[in-house]
């Protein structure tokens, strides 16, 4: 499927609004890194941000969690490691929330 042609005015505002929405997730995962939001919290959200951030990622920005606690954490909770927060189940979130808990 080929890419739509845009005109430099619509491509500018798709790059806008891209660097908008890297800049709220960037955020959003700072808030999580800093203890403003617990991981919980951010797995409770409904926005279209926090649905889009990869399970992985949020993981890491958990303090002491680095690449293979995050991998361990992921795998007991039988996360595939390209998910998003927004495709997790119930049992995974519940799985997540209770290694992340402790």
């Amino acid at each position: 499927m080929a890419l739509p042609t845009l005109t430099p005015e619509q491509r500018q505002a798709a790059l806008a609004k891209a660097a908008e929405t890297r800049a709220a997730r960037a955020k959003l995962l700072a808030d999580v890194r800093s203890g403003a939001i617990s991981f919980k919290e951010l797995l409770d959200r409904d926005d279209d941000i926090a649905k889009r951030i990869k399970v992985s990622q949020a993981l890491r920005a958990l303090p002491g969690v680095g690449n293979v606690k995050a991998a361990q954490l992921m795998a007991k909770a039988d996360v595939d490691e390209a998910r998003r927060i927004g495709g997790l189940g119930a049992q995974q979130r519940r799985k997540l929330i209770e290694a992340t808990s402790r």
